[in-house]
């Protein structure tokens, strides 16, 4: 934290030439660490109540080590996101108390208390879009978002969705993770009128283009309370949700 743009903040601020709103404002971007290869975001939580978050693929482990240590010496949670069980394994080794969920490809330190305002519905169209589906549903769990799942419920056999119409219409949110030509959220939008999070995957056939063909079905459904994120980005998608959480309390 730069100490001294704080200072001259807070002598701005009592002398009256910015108010208190201008004053937290530029508090909210102020700070963050800077190790060279990466610069740190101390202040995330500040602005969106959520911890900093790491896109751990492709990241060496010297690498993640060094902002994991960072990180903690300022006694802060984080999120590390697409982490194999090779990378995670070294990494529990320096920082043993650290979690890993494998499914989700998740590493965190520690979950938020449950919160008792509602839960977000994670839903599938396949099982083998669980692992994406996991990644939303592990980050709204980590940060105290209650989840409810249902999965393998495509629109090859809609009855397996239909009978659990009560658990989607009490959900706050819906995540819906789909591949093949990526038509259940357009469905579960439909019948449910939530606001429904799509998000297409990259499983399926030829013709799929490794996701592309699902993220064109979804962007152009014709259910108006459905909007998209990129091709398996779970962790977008929990955000999103979370932040309609955060914001709306």
């Amino acid at each position: 934290m730069d100490r001294d743009k704080i200072k001259k903040l807070l002598k701005d601020f009592k002398k009256g030439k910015i108010s208190e709103t201008q004053f937290l404002e530029k508090l909210k971007c102020l700070p963050y660490i800077d190790l060279g290869f990466s610069k740190i975001d101390t202040h995330r939580a500040i602005r969106f109540g959520f911890p900093e978050v790491i896109y751990g693929e492709g990241k060496s482990f010297l690498h993640l080590k060094s902002i994991i240590t960072e990180i903690r010496k300022h006694n802060l949670n984080l999120i590390i996101t697409r982490i194999n069980e090779e990378m995670a394994k070294k990494i529990k080794r320096e920082f043993p108390n650290i979690l890993y969920f494998k499914e989700a490809k998740i590493l965190t330190f520690t979950k938020e208390k449950e919160k008792k305002n509602g839960y977000v519905c994670v839903i599938t169209g396949g099982t083998a879009d669980i692992p994406i589906a996991e990644e939303s549903a592990i980050t709204l769990e980590i940060l105290g978002i209650k989840v409810k799942r249902i999965y393998d419920a495509g629109v090859a056999g809609l009855h397996r969705l239909i009978d659990k119409i009560e658990i989607l219409n009490k959900a706050k949110c819906l995540i819906v993770v789909a591949g093949m030509e990526g038509a259940l959220p357009s469905v579960v939008g439909g019948i449910t009128g939530k606001p429904t999070i799509a998000v297409p995957t990259s499983i399926g056939y030829g013709a799929n283009l490794s996701g592309f063909a699902p993220l064109l079905t979804m962007l152009n459904s014709c259910s108006p309370n459905v909007v998209v994120v990129n091709i398996n980005n779970g962790f977008g998608a929990a955000f999103f949700s979370y932040i309609s959480f955060f914001f709306n309390k």
